[in-house]
Formats: structure tokens, sequence, C-alpha cells
């Protein structure tokens, strides 16, 4: 058996295949100790195993084409070598920013002296040798003829087949990854999809080929593109109302992040129960200004495309998220950059998932965040937490050693998680009997926003108890749809309606999402009905804080300004306004719901406001492609530096900062007598007393986002 091997070995196609075997060996091995790829099916465990293949006898049949013995070994022994630096590259990158190096950080000397620094090189290990061992015994055993060199060049139809065969094995297996994760390429929300699925190479070469997109656009730009976009904004500028401007000024700002959370959830019943008590008393109390014609303006970004709407008031992209595709390098000029720089706020996200889900960690060091307090530094091993993340009860409840250290004012993100398809809750977390329907998301999806917003409600007796309540702006909002349009026809007779007599208009309206802004000790709030979207958040807050929008490019408008643009776009380029809703052209009344066909007045109004809309969504994507920001420095802003910020040991920074400032300290703890207000926090979450699990949930990774399958009809398909 061993002389068999040998001799063939010492074939040229026996030691092409001995060398492939062994770097997808190493790679395989990369994979399942070093990389936290989320394999959830066997589908991808299979892809996982395979994906290396196709691109290695790609890579490697090149040296088939050269004839001249000694140099067809060396060539193919330097291609291993390259493709093994390069696998291990991303394992030392790996181990110091849980995340894969993009070509710009390979090829940016100040990115590679991030990624490669004597620090990252000290994360290296003895057991690391196995990425080169191979390499180093081969060339031994090439050098001292122990391996023979076959004198026979591969012929040329050979060497073709391989080419090609490799060629097809790799459309095969990014079909069997799209019919897995649709929209893998056009969608991507995190590197480790695109590894996961298609390996290490290709989610390389698939980066070059984004990245030299985007260069070959900015290089193109123009200040004057920049011109362009700010004429726009100027002349669309809402003043602010003279009675709102400045009413929370000096609060801090709270942002809750509603997971999936649509309007109709707001004073729905089930079993005749309220399925969201807490919310529906926020959403009427005489404190809050809250928005019933308020609409997610959401693409394939999903939750990050609301959240760029939020920070900045630029739209999300056409495809893909912008938070993936341009996080990294965009310069932004979002909320806690400006809250920080006009009104000394300082600023953190909270989220129970990992850091690199939607590039997070690149994109919020470019808004000027902070701190980002990520799964890291929470406990989700066990029952504590779902696929997307640790639970929303024991987030909120498990950020108050961090909430309590930061300094007053701030502008403080919560991300919650578990009312995300697909709607799953352990038995033990919820005794609310919900809908009896054929349709699991649906009976799912009332039990998991009744978890929200008992998770809500116990956060908000935390801040009245701590004090905090009196002194902040608490803004809650959802951030998209959570049932897609396929199962309208189950939910229609739940909100009353017949599923006969289902139409898109219908499926629009339900693309309403719930927006509040809560200011404890006010009387004047009321449920307006005004129309908006998420693109209207930010100069909305920054002119109740009475910090003036004009200077930034934005697109949105203040929603209670006089002024207010009440057209509402979605990314697929369909809009809403106040009497129209037009939906692929087609054009619905909102009193009736009815089609307007032959109405020459009505058409013309539409096609004025549909011209208005293209310009607009067509300007944020320049501006966002083209990175047209970096041509604009508004006046008393100071362009965001990444390389600022670091969110490791968020904690420690909190406290140093704490003990610098000593007595000139605002945080809450320094402001308790230098004690914890952790007692004060009460949750009936199960998991929170438990203090160990038998259960064998992991530790989240990255989860794959299964409802991306979904579709809606105001957000990009």
């Amino acid at each position: 058996m061993f002389t068999k091997f040998r001799q063939y070995v010492n074939t040229r196609i026996g030691f092409f295949w001995l060398l492939v075997f062994l770097f997808w060996a190493k790679t395989i091995y990369a994979y399942l100790t070093e990389f936290s790829l989320g394999v959830a099916d066997p589908l991808q465990a299979f892809l996982m195993l395979v994906n290396p293949i196709a691109t290695t006898v790609f890579l490697f049949s090149l040296a088939f084409y050269i004839r001249k013995t000694g140099v067809y070994y060396y060539i193919l022994l330097f291609i291993d070598a390259l493709d093994t630096i390069l696998l291990y590259a991303n394992v030392i990158y790996h181990r110091e920013f849980t995340d894969f190096m993009t070509v710009s950080t390979i090829t940016g000397v100040s990115k590679v002296s991030q990624g490669l620094t004597g620090s990252s090189l000290a994360l290296a290990s003895w057991g690391d040798v196995l990425y080169w061992a191979d390499i180093i015994v081969i060339l031994a055993l090439v050098i001292l003829h122990r391996i023979e060199q076959d004198t026979r060049p591969i012929k040329k139809h050979t060497a073709f087949a391989y080419t090609s065969a490799a060629i097809a094995g790799f459309g095969l297996n990014l079909t069997l990854a799209e019919s897995n994760r649709p929209q893998l390429l056009t969608r991507t929300f995190d590197r480790t999809y695109i590894v996961k699925y298609l390996g290490i190479d290709a989610f390389t070469v698939y980066d070059g080929i984004k990245d030299e997109q985007t260069n070959h656009q900015r290089a193109s730009a123009k200040k004057s593109e920049l011109d362009t976009v700010k004429d726009y904004t100027e002349s669309h500028y809402a003043a602010p109302n003279a009675k709102m401007y400045g009413l929370a000024k000096g609060r801090n700002v709270i942002v809750i992040h509603l997971e999936s959370f649509q309007q109709f959830l707001i004073d729905q019943k089930v079993n005749g129960k309220e399925v969201t008590p807490f919310l529906n008393k926020l959403y009427h109390s005489n404190s809050t200004y809250s928005f019933k014609n308020f609409f997610h303006q959401v693409g394939q970004g999903k939750t990050s495309d609301a959240e760029n709407m939020l920070e900045t008031s630029t739209y999300g992209l056409s495809t893909g998220s912008l938070f993936s595709q341009l996080g990294s390098d965009n310069t932004f000029q979002a909320a806690p950059a400006i809250l920080n720089q006009r009104a000394n706020y300082s600023s953190a996200v909270f989220h129970g998932n990992v850091a690199s889900f939607w590039n997070r960690n690149n994109t919020y060091k470019n808004m000027g965040y902070q701190y980002f307090f990520d799964a890291s530094y929470f406990d989700t091993t066990g029952d504590k937490s779902t696929g997307y993340g640790l639970k929303d009860k024991l987030l909120f409840k498990n950020s108050v050693q961090y909430l309590e250290r930061l300094q007053q004012p701030f502008y403080v993100k919560y991300i919650t998680v578990t009312n995300h398809f697909p709607f799953t809750l352990d038995k033990e977390d919820t005794t609310f009997k919900t809908t009896d329907t054929s349709d699991s998301a649906i009976n799912g999806y009332f039990q998991t926003a009744h978890y929200l917003d008992q998770s809500v409600k116990e956060f908000y007796t935390y801040l009245q108890k701590a004090g905090l309540l009196k002194n902040s702006m608490i803004v809650l909002y959802g951030d998209h749809y959570g049932l897609s349009n396929s199962e309208n026809s189950t939910l229609a007779p739940i909100l009353g309606k017949s599923a006969d007599d289902w139409t898109s208009f219908d499926s629009a309206q339900l693309q309403r999402v719930p927006f509040m802004i809560n200011i404890p000790g006010i009387k004047s709030g009321k449920v307006e009905s005004t129309y908006g979207g998420e693109i209207d958040v930010l100069p909305t807050i920054l002119h109740l804080l009475g910090i003036s929008s004009k200077r930034y490019i934005q697109f949105g408008t203040d929603l209670f300004s006089k002024q207010h643009d009440s057209t509402v776009a979605f990314r697929n380029r369909d809009f809403v306004t106040s009497k129209y809703t037009v939906l692929s052209g087609k054009i619905y009344d909102n009193a009736t719901g009815e089609t307007i066909d032959d109405d020459e007045a009505v058409q013309k109004t539409v096609d004025k406001d549909q011209k208005k809309v293209d310009k607009e969504l067509s300007l944020s994507d320049s501006l966002n492609n083209k990175n047209l920001l970096r041509f604009y420095t508004p006046k008393g802003f100071k362009k965001v530096d990444a390389s600022n910020y670091n969110y490791a040991d968020g904690l420690e920074k909190e406290i140093q900062i704490q003990n610098k400032l000593a007595g000139k300290s605002t945080s809450l703890y320094s402001k308790n007598g230098n004690k914890s207000t952790d007692s004060l926090y009460t949750t009936d979450a199960p998991e929170a007393s438990h203090k160990k699990t038998d259960s064998t949930r992991i530790k989240i990774t990255n989860p794959d986002d299964t409802d991306s399958t979904t579709t809606s009809s105001s957000s990009s398909k």
C-alpha cells in the first residue's frame, strides 16, 4: 500500500493531490478551531467541509501549465505557501479582531499594521506549526529527492480539464449556498457567511471585486457631486417647530430598537389580552409623542439599514448592506459624533450578538460610538440566548453595570433581538396564550412581542428607581417588518380583515412601525398623524435637544416641523404620502384603499413625487457609494477618527474616566455615592437566577438571518 502511495505521489498528478489534501485539511482545522462560522444545518456543514476544494484545485492547477519539471514543483509549492499565508494571516487577524481580513486591510499599510502588529503576532501558538509543517516537510522531501520529480509534463487538455472542473465545482458550491442562503453575494451582512459557504479564497476574491468597484467609484468622485447633494439637502431642510425646539435639551437619550416590531401590535389583543400592554400605555401617554403613520424604509440591509437611517439620515443601499459594504471606510456625520461635539454626550451601544454581525464593530467606530457592549460583555451561554443573541430581559438587566458608569448626558442604543424570526422562546420564558393558527411564525410573533413588552417595562421600572427616567428622552422604534407578505392571508382574520380581499395596499400599510418619543414630565404628548419614516428621526431628535441640523447633510426632515416632507420613500422606489400609496406605479387612495385610474391631476402629483423620490435615493446612493462626505466638514464638526476607538475593556475605560474626573464625574454610579444601582433592577427572567445551566446550547456566534427569505412590498427584494 505504501509503495503504491509513494509511486502515485512521485507523479505530477499525485503530488498535486497530496498538496490539495493537506491544504484542505489545515483549512478545515482552521474552520473548526479558530473561526466561529455558526453552522446551523447539515447543508451548511457539508458546504463548509467542501468549499476549500474547488478554489484550491483551481489555484493549484495553474502549475499544470508549466512544463519544466523543477519549476512545476516549486511553483506548486509556492502557490501552496501563498495560500497558506492568506489562511494563517486570517487566523491571526481573527484571534484579535474576530473578523476576516479584507483586501483593503491587506493592501493598506495602516490597516496591515493594525492586523499584523507585534501584539497580533503574539497571539501565535505552538499549535500553529500545523499550518506550516506540511510545506516544510514536503519541500525537504523534494530537495532530498525522497519525492521524485516526474519529468512528464501535464498535457494541456488535462490541465484545462482540471481548471474547468474546479470552476464547475465552484459553481455548484455557489448554487447550493444560494439555495440555503438566498442573496448571499448581493446581501452581504457578515463576512463570516461568505467564508462559511464559499471559503477564504472566494471571500478574498469577492471582497477584492467589491473593493475595486468601490474604489473606482470613489476615485472618479468629484467635489462638485457633493455640491449637488448639498444643494438638495439645503433646499429640502425643514426649520424646527419653535414650540418643540430644545424641549429635551440636556437630557440623556436612550434609543430602544424594537426588533421586527410592527405597528399593528400596538393595542392588538389576542384571546382578550393585550399583546403589548406596557408599550400601549406608553404609546398613549401624554408624555409621549407617538406617530401612527411612521414607516420603516429598509432594504436588504434590514436592521443595519434602520440603524444607518436613524444615525445619519441617509438611506441604505439599493442592494446589500451599507454597514457591511461601506461601513469600514465611509465618512459619517452620525448622531454619536454630532452629540459629542455639540453637547459633550458620551455614547454606547448595547447588543447581545457578536460585534462583527452587520460589521457593526467597524461601522460604529466611524460613526463615533465610544463604547460597544456586544455579546463578549455578557454571559450568553445556555438558555440565556436565542440564535440571535442574549434575550432582551437579560440584555437590559445585565447592561446596568455598564450604563451606570457612562458620563451624563449620554446617547445610548439598545438593540433587542428576542422578537426576531422565527419568533421562538423557551417555555419557561412566557405564559402568554397566543393565536392558534397554522403558521408557527404568527403564533410565535405575538409571544415574543409580549416578552419584549415585558422587557421594556422592567427596564423602565429600573430607570425610574435609579433616577434616570426624569433626566432622559426615550426613543422607541420598530426597525422593520416581522411577518412577511406570505403570512398575510393567515394574519388577515386576526387583524379583522378578509384574506380574500387582501391587496398590495394592505401589505404596504403593514410596513408601519411604531415610533415613540417619550419625554417624562411633559404633558403635551399625543398620537400624531404625520406621515414619516426612519430617515426623519435624526433631525427630529437633534431639534428636540436644541441642536440645529441645518449644517449637516441629511435627507430626512423634522417630523414636528411645519415644513416636514411627508413623502415616505421606500428603497425599491415605491412611496407613500398622506394621500396616496404608490406601488410599482399603481396608485392607491389612502382613505379607501382603492386604486386610482385615469385621474390626470392625481397622476401629475404622483409623477412629481416619484421624481423627488428617485432623486433623493439616487443622491443618497451617490453620497455613500462615493464617500462624498469626505469632501465636506460642517462648521464646528471634526471628522471622526476610527483609530481613536477600541471596544475592548469598555468597563475598565469607563472606570478610568470616572476616577480621573473624581468629584466632577456625572455617571449614575458617582451620583449614587459610588455605589452600583444593579440591586434596583428586578426581572422575572428565569435565567437571571440560574447559576448554571444544563442546556446544550452553545455561546452564540454569527446566526443565520433566516428571515432574509421573507419579502416586503415596501422594501427592496
